[in-house]
């Protein structure tokens, strides 16, 4: 890239052609032999010395003295009237620009040159002077951009053309008059640095829309070396951005990264022959030979290693930017030469000052600052082992990423997870999964920082694995999170939203070995889902959705459905309907995200049909859910203190504390009660008002008195002391204590951040509609504060009564089950029951 030349300066010519000249053999230096240089140039990159980066900087300085070369002579044929004699012209400089400007050149890079003069000095022999210097330069069969300018003149086109001007960037002198040069240099630095405020914006946006058209490097079997996003005009961006003095990307593997793609690049030109940046299926072998490499797919995954550094280099500078740029913005005061914000080499750690720090606490040990999450002051890594996936989790949910400083400390310092995991971790994976799009960044900066690696050791196997099939268009490791982002989308479908997002996870973890992928998953899954801490039944379930991840999409699309043997096929698989519906839910979300040819409504169509006859089967005449046991004698202690004393009874039994501190404080309440109207709703609020997060809750029947259990954990910080607990239940009960105002005005005042994109919550009568005494409904959400305390005020608001109800917390998801019936204790007629399930659900949205 170089500064374009304008149509007025006919010596300026196109690049890669020369104007028609029969009198060009008297522009030609004194001594000038055009096969010089090129077979100079052909004998390099023929030695099987210096390969790579030596390589691309021998041939530069091959291509520096022969441009000196040239341009001496040149100056000596024209003779400047008013130059003055000495070892070099002056009043002219031969300038390389872009990536000649950079000090490497590729064997079919195109020549950057600027021909630059003060305006005075030659007069009109400049337009001689360059034609004496290019017409060399196209006989050797090198590819030629340049120009011919003044200094004023370069200013006024670097104003007008971002691209030019990130060129001049990189110039460096190569031969004239050497004070030229500096004075461009310092000239080019300083407007950039002036006006960097505007032009980063532009630049960001142009990387962008340079992605959109290329793709993403390293996702692409035909990637585009250069082009796509992660690729070398992302590595440019970002020195363009440290030359700005604003911010500095993280260097941490980021130049042997982009010395990577450059050698690639070097060993795609040689094979193929020509100047190209796509790295075409036909060149890839010939490629990998050239590097040394074992095969095509290896070559793949070592530059999708190296575009992804690049990738999540570029991301966390140009939030960064965002950040700085917004922070001056605020502050309406001109620009200063902040700290580097990375450190290294003769720079200090530290951003601008932005003013006072705005915290907002995310999760135990994890807040939210410039839009990022951040470890809380008070954060342990070495002594909460749960604090990474705790932290990713947080982040995602609030529709934010975690900031690299803090996933770099979290690397370096967290404590390995004890095996089985706690649930707490197992729990805080779903949860991350669970955020569906918003999982995506937060999960690529774990990835970067070998976070997922050492939580899934598997995981190293698939890693930027390439799948050379036309229907895939991501990596196995890329497409097993996608894979995860679409079933978040469907956890309203399933009663198991946490097996459903793991086993999307894992589908095709068997990628990574020899063999059938689905057998060699289904073992990884299996030994991965205990170590997870999911218990036996669980994990048998996983192993069973990853073996037969295609079972539905293969028999739909190939079998016959009103043969029996077809829908024998699959029951003979699948055992319960519960299971069928987790199966039904990864098989679309697998198809969603593989890509547009792997589902259609027609696909859609076969596979629901398919389901549909399963699941009659598998039905028929299967019992509804059986409502929660029996108090035990403990808990009737409490409920015949209730009806005596008529009011709240509680008992509190903490829980005991996990492996290491830091994990959030939890406890078991049991409250009876004597059963009153909106009891449940009032005693959620509560809970809510005291940042209580609700894990699973249980209500029973005891008499005249509902016994309420509930598993609770602090939001963060410790529990409440239960006397303020016991207190604040007996005023709401009383009337005394407004729950939802409370809980209106605390939301006003701290507004939480909303997970994008989360899907709506579904409330619907359980199969088999009621069970003897009562009607179940059954409420599927996302979880949130206040979420129980809303439930109870909607139910309250239909007219029915809770009998009892079950409350598990899954990840980010609510699988809630309420037994309810008329005020007369009946259950409810179909239709009754379908509208109270409409109202609640509408209440929810």
């Amino acid at each position: 890239m170089t500064v374009p030349h304008t149509p007025s300066d006919p010596h300026t010519p196109v690049r890669g052609h020369r104007p028609t000249d029969h009198r060009r053999t008297d522009h030609q230096p004194t001594g000038y032999r055009p096969t010089d240089y090129a077979a100079a140039r052909q004998r390099l990159l023929a030695e099987p010395g210096p390969v790579g980066a030596h390589r691309r900087t021998a041939l530069a300085a091959l291509t520096d003295r022969w441009l000196a070369t040239l341009l001496a002579g040149a100056a000596a044929a024209v003779r400047a009237p008013s130059a003055t004699a000495g070892p070099a012209p002056v009043g002219v400089a031969l300038v390389a620009v872009g990536g000649y400007g950079r000090g490497a050149l590729s064997p079919r890079s195109d020549l950057d040159l600027l021909l630059l003069h003060d305006g005075h000095t030659w007069g009109s022999g400049i337009p001689a002077l360059a034609e004496q210097l290019w017409y060399p330069v196209w006989d050797s069969g090198a590819a030629l951009d340049h120009s011919v300018r003044d200094l004023a003149t370069v200013r006024e086109v670097a104003a007008d053309d971002l691209k030019a001007q990130l060129s001049l960037l990189d110039a460096r002198h190569i031969a004239g008059d050497p004070a030229l040069t500096a004075a461009l240099r310092s000239t080019v630095l300083a407007d950039w640095r002036a006006t960097a405020p505007q032009r980063l914006p532009e630049l960001h946006r142009m990387c962008q829309e340079r992605a959109e058209r290329h793709g993403e490097l390293s996702f692409l079997l035909e990637p585009d070396l250069k082009e796509s996003r992660g690729g070398l005009r992302d590595a440019v961006a970002l020195d363009a951005v440290a030359a700005s003095w604003l911010a500095d990307a993280p260097r941490d593997g980021l130049d042997a990264a982009v010395l990577h793609l450059a050698d690639v690049r070097d060993a795609l030109h040689l094979a193929a022959g020509r100047a190209t940046d796509r790295l075409s299926l036909q060149e890839q072998d010939q490629v990998a030979t050239e590097l040394g490499v074992l095969d095509a797919d290896t070559l793949l995954r070592r530059v999708y290693r190296a575009a992804r550094t690049v990738a999540y280099a570029s991301d966390v500078t140009w939030r960064e930017v965002g950040r700085v740029l917004a922070a001056r913005s605020r502050r309406g005061r001109r620009p200063q030469r902040p700290a580097f914000l990375f450190g290294g080499p003769g720079r200090t750690a530290g951003a601008v000052d932005r003013g006072p720090v705005q915290r907002r606490p995310l999760a135990e040990g994890v807040v939210e600052q410039d839009g990022e999450a951040v470890l809380a002051r008070s954060a342990r890594p070495a002594q909460d082992p749960v604090l990474p996936l705790r932290a990713a989790a947080a982040a995602a949910q609030a529709g934010i990423t975690v900031a690299h400083a803090t996933v770099r400390r979290l690397a370096a310092e967290a404590a390995p997870l004890p095996v089985p995991w706690p649930d707490e971790a197992r729990e805080q994976l779903v949860t991350l999964l669970g955020a569906g799009s918003a999982c995506l960044p937060v999960w690529e900066a774990l990835e970067a920082e070998g976070l997922v690696t050492r939580l899934l050791p598997d995981w190293e196997r698939v890693r930027c694995r390439p799948q050379r099939n036309a229907v895939h268009r991501w990596t196995v490791d890329r497409h097993l999170v996608e894979t995860a982002v679409r079933a978040a989308a469907l956890t309203r479908r399933v009663a198991r939203p946490d097996l459903l997002l793991v086993a999307a996870l894992l589908h095709d973890i068997g990628k990574g070995w020899p063999g059938d992928h689905a057998e060699a998953g289904e073992v990884i899954t299996r030994d991965l889902a205990l170590r997870m801490g999911f218990c036996g039944a669980d994990a048998e379930v996983l192993a069973l959705l990853v073996r037969h991840h295609l079972l539905l999409i293969d028999t739909a699309t190939r079998r016959d459905p009103d043969d029996p043997a077809t829908v024998a096929a699959v029951t003979g698989v699948v055992g319960t309907a519960r299971e069928l519906e987790l199966l039904h839910a990864l098989t679309e979300a697998d198809a969603l995200a593989t890509g547009p040819a792997a589902w259609s409504d027609w696909r859609a169509s076969l596979v629901a049909d398919l389901v549909g006859r399963a699941e009659a089967l598998l039905t028929s005449g299967a019992p509804p859910a059986p409502p929660p046991a029996e108090p035990g004698a403990a808990e009737q202690r409490l409920a015949a203190e209730a009806a005596r004393s008529g009011g709240p009874v509680l008992a509190v039994r903490a829980q005991p504390p996990g492996p290491r501190s830091g994990e959030p404080a939890a406890a078991e309440l049991v409250l009876a009660v004597p059963d009153r109207p909106a009891l449940l709703g009032t005693v959620a609020g509560v809970l809510a008002l005291h940042r209580l997060t609700v894990r699973a809750a249980a209500v029973r029947e005891a008499g005249p008195v509902l016994l309420l259990t509930w598993t609770v954990a602090a939001e963060y910080g410790d529990l409440p002391e239960p006397a303020r607990l016991r207190a604040d239940l007996r005023r709401a009960l009383d009337g005394g204590l407004d729950v939802a105002r409370r809980l209106a005005e605390r939301d006003a005042a701290a507004p939480r951040r909303h997970r994008p994109g989360a899907p709506p919550p579904r409330v619907t009568v359980a199969p088999g509609g009621s069970s003897a005494r009562a009607t179940v409904l059954e409420v599927r959400a996302h979880d949130a504060p206040g979420l129980l305390h809303r439930i109870g005020r909607a139910l309250e608001q239909t007219g029915v009564r809770v009998r009892t109800a079950r409350v598990s917390t899954l990840g980010a998801d609510a699988v809630d089950a309420f037994y309810v019936t008329d005020p007369a204790g009946h259950p409810l007629p179909a239709a009754r029951a379908a509208e109270v399930a409409s109202a609640v659900e509408r209440a929810l949205h």
